[in-house]
């Protein structure tokens, strides 16, 4: 049916082309013989309106829904019932302004008076292959708009479930675009105000305006001026930017002054060996003046045979010197392995020290607790009675009381607190700890490095779920009510310890922690492994063989880090030394070793006193001895001083002779090693020293004057750089600015082009289409584009063409005036491209017959273009 009409419509255009006087060109025969492809287009699928509901906007409470079909809708409705209404929600919904709609100045003014905000909901189509996200919205889209009273507004766009996609406008502006929307286009909405302002206007420029903005020549038009202005901001910044030329005349300037640095780099090299000459210049000078001296002819033959006899004892002495030195250096690794040993003996020392102290502590602790020294104490030792009330309570009866006491002074009670809650039923599973006193060792050499390992582990408590860890909490703040209350773990309690053959250290010689502790529990084994690592951590008690270990370059497979006896933290590249000095919590038997420091302590304290008596005897005698020595080397330097004063006299003159060649002699040699500090090699020098001091200072004025006028080196060398770097940058930064101009002219020029192609083609299309519309009423007219004045002349003849002659518009009856804007209107319709039309009281000014006329034209016309939506809002009956 839609080809059919179509057919009949290119037949009127037919019957009117032969009553024509003017041929049809080549663009309008190329437009006739394709008119008939786009009606057998299917139904719209993409971008049509299928449904509009308003909520408390303008006027109105609430405003629909209204559904929509997929062609031709009618909107009837008296004046104010709320058809404009419908119009410009449409348009304000889809992203446009205010201003557009003619109806307002801003959003805040959509807004119903009284209320919050205003509410628009449309809903679009979206089907088919040029569906927009259709994984992701479905067949429809629904754009929420809501504007607030301040003018505010918020985009919601659903799916067709409802499900909420995105909040963003440029989401919208992608639908829109996909789907080819305009809602500022007249041709795709046509408001009242807009169709007065440009279809009824009286002035051609305003239809040609109007032309221009239904078949987005202007947005084209304004694209190409924007690219030329851009085009001619980037020539203007060229300009007014240094040149290339004056950048590169800079860098020529600096490079200039680089070079140069290459003859100043040549006289400080002969300046340099000018200073060597003179070095040695001076030493000839002064060999020459010594030789000139009478006592120096008299002194020197008698000298040179003490002369020979000193270098012959010299070079004996240095045969020595260097035979010492190779056994020197023969015994400097074992003085190094020496000295690393005594340096670990006095560690040693030391940790016995502390550790006889410790022990002493414990053995008065245990005396005073048993009473065994009641006795004693009462009768000779007063003192050790003051040390074993000292020391007794605070020391012994941590280890009276099973050892928790170690943990701290609030274990005890602790502990007791939580039994208490176990029995009352608080816990799920009765928490462990602490860890430190859940654990035994194997070897009791290995309670420091253990210790130092676990570290705050020692006093950590485990729990099997967190509702236990809040009642371990509670119970901690009770106990602990100051200071740093023990960590607590939460692990799933479980009743075997896990499988770590997988990632265990297994070493021949050393064992891992896991492997030197005794544990009974799996719970306590398991949360080692997982806070700790028991399993990768190795125990070397020596600390050579840890770094041997360790440090070697293969460290062994799973091992991690290694600790010493010491306490002394080993890695692969690093070594920590331990700052604790003694096993606080894991130590060995604590009654073994009160029963062996007690029978040593006596033992001990007699051999000390008898040291202390021996010492002090002992500096008592080196101390008459070192008199006896200093008084017999006092009275031998005495006379050997009287004997050589009184020698002295009498070859004072001989002496007096002596030390002034000596003196000379000393003058020689030194001026040799300090030319020597200069110039290591001897050079032999013809020149004088005044005439090389010469040629030294007015070379030195030279390169004065030269640096004086070039500047510093370093700066020199900067400046050159960046200077090159500059020319470099600005070089590449305009060549790529004027590849770009160049581009961009010939991209504008050919957008130009085709600009102006379209123009034309869209031009001839119109008036074809504007020919057609007008021959429906038997009338005939003419359009007449003037493209560089930017006017559009529409010229309307009613009635025969022989009967009547073209004639302004503005000539016609309103009815004939308002039939041929329709015309227009119809025709700018079939040559842009929109899923929809929206045309507002198109029929005002028009009698019945151009209005049935102008009905039929637009049913024609939607008839043929199934795939677009028509929308027309009419005050009048349809019937």
């Amino acid at each position: 049916m839609s080809k059919r009409k179509n057919n009949h419509l290119l037949e009127v255009a037919r019957k009117r082309a032969k009553s024509s006087p003017a041929e049809p060109t080549e663009d309008e025969e190329r437009i006739c013989s394709d008119q008939g492809s786009s009606a057998l287009w299917a139904s719209g699928e993409v971008g049509i309106i299928e449904k509009i509901f308003l909520k408390n906007f303008m006027c109105h409470s609430l405003l629909g829904p209204f559904t929509f079909g997929s062609n031709v809708n009618f909107i009837v409705g008296s004046n104010g019932s709320g058809k404009s209404a419908i119009l410009t929600a449409l348009i304000v919904g889809l992203g446009g302004k205010a201003q557009t709609t003619n109806r307002g100045s801003s959003l805040k003014g959509f807004v119903k008076e009284g209320e919050s905000s205003a509410e628009i909901s449309i809903t679009l189509r979206n089907r088919g292959q040029d569906a927009y996200k259709p994984d992701v919205f479905g067949q429809s889209i629904t754009i929420d708009l809501r504007i607030s009273s301040e003018g505010l507004r918020t985009y919601k766009l659903k799916s067709k479930t409802g499900l909420l996609v995105s909040s963003k406008k440029e989401e919208l502006v992608a639908i829109l675009d996909h789907f080819n929307i305009q809602v500022d286009n007249p041709v795709s909405v046509l408001t009242q105000e807009m169709s007065k302002h440009f279809l009824h206007s009286k002035g051609e420029g305003d239809k040609y305006k109007f032309f221009m903005k239904a078949t987005q020549l202007e947005q084209m038009k304004e694209d190409y001026s924007y690219i030329m202005k851009t085009k001619t901001v980037t020539q203007n910044t060229l300009e007014k930017h240094e040149t290339l030329q004056e950048i590169r005349n800079k860098y020529k300037e600096k490079e200039d002054r680089y070079k140069n640095l290459a003859s100043l780099d040549e006289m400080q090299e002969k300046l340099n060996h000018l200073k060597h000459q003179m070095a040695w210049a001076l030493v000839r000078s002064l060999v020459l003046f010594l030789k000139d001296r009478p006592f120096t002819r008299v002194f020197i033959p008698s000298v040179q045979g003490k002369v020979a006899e000193a270098e012959r004892r010299y070079k004996q002495f240095h045969d020595q010197l260097e035979c010492v030195t190779e056994r020197v250096q023969k015994l400097q690794p074992e003085c190094g392995q020496l000295r690393n040993k005594a340096q670990e003996c006095n560690k040693a020392f030391r940790t016995a020290e502390v550790q006889y102290d410790d022990k002493l502590t414990l053995i008065l602790s245990c005396v005073w607790m048993d009473g065994w020294m009641d006795g004693w104490m009462d009768g000779t030792n007063r003192q050790t009675q003051v040390c074993f009330n000292v020391f007794g309570v605070k020391y012994l009866w941590p280890h009276q009381q099973g050892g928790l006491r170690r943990f701290g002074e609030q274990m005890p009670a602790f502990i007791a607190a939580i039994e208490e809650a176990d029995r009352q039923g608080q816990f799920r599973r009765k928490p462990v700890g602490p860890l430190g006193f859940c654990i035994r060792l194997r070897d009791a050499d290995l309670g420091l490095a253990v210790e130092s390992c676990l570290k705050s582990l020692m006093l950590a408590f485990c729990c099997d779920n967190y509702m236990d860890e809040k009642v371990l909490q509670a119970l901690m703040i009770q106990s602990f009510p100051h200071g740093q209350r023990p960590q607590i773990i939460v692990t799933e309690f479980t009743d075997a310890p896990y499988n770590i053959s997988h990632r265990a250290i297994d070493h021949p010689e050393y064992p891992s922690v896991l492997q030197a502790l005794d544990i009974d529990n799996p719970v306590v084994t398991n949360c080692l492994i997982d806070m700790r690592g028991i399993e990768t951590v190795l125990l070397i008690k020596n600390n050579k063989d840890a770094r041997r270990v360790m440090q070697g370059g293969h460290p062994p497979r799973n091992c991690k880090e290694a600790f010493t006896r010491e306490g002394d933290q080993v890695y692969n590249n690093r070594y920590y030394s331990s700052s604790q000095q003694r096993a606080r919590y894991l130590s060995h038997d604590v009654e073994q070793e009160i029963r062996y420091v007690f029978s040593k302590q006596f033992s001990w304290l007699i051999v000390r006193n008898s040291c202390t008596f021996v010492h002090l005897t002992h500096r008592l005698c080196l101390a008459g001895i070192l008199y006896r020595e200093t008084l017999v080397e006092l009275c031998l330097s005495l006379e050997e001083r009287t004997y050589f004063v009184f020698k002295k006299k009498k070859n004072l003159p001989l002496m007096h002779f002596i030390s002034g060649n000596f003196c000379f002699a000393f003058v020689q040699q030194a001026s040799v090693v300090k030319a020597s500090e200069i110039c290591p090699e001897r050079l032999d020098i013809r020149r004088t020293a005044k005439s090389l001091d010469n040629e030294i200072s007015h070379l030195k004025h030279k390169i004065s004057t030269q640096q004086d006028q070039h500047g510093d080196r370093d700066t020199i060398i900067r400046q050159y750089q960046e200077a090159l770097e500059n020319y470099n940058s600005v070089a590449q930064h305009v060549k790529g600015l004027k590849h770009f101009i160049h581009l961009l002219s010939k991209i504008t020029n050919t957008r130009h082009n085709v600009y102006t192609e379209m123009r034309r083609y869209l031009s001839v299309r119109c008036k074809y289409y504007f020919d057609s519309m007008l021959s429906q009423r038997g009338y005939t007219g003419t359009m007449v584009f003037n493209h560089k004045k930017e006017a559009l002349s529409v010229s309307v003849q009613p009635g025969e063409g022989d009967k009547a002659t073209l004639s302004d518009m503005r000539s016609l009856s309103g009815g004939e005036r308002s039939f041929s804007t329709v015309c227009f209107v119809l025709s700018l319709w079939a040559i842009a491209e929109a899923p929809f039309r929206c045309l507002d009281e198109f029929d005002v000014y028009m009698d019945m017959v151009n209005r049935r006329i102008s009905m039929d034209m637009m049913l024609k016309i939607a008839a043929s273009q199934r795939y677009r939506q028509f929308i027309f809002l009419t005050p009048q009956s349809m019937r």
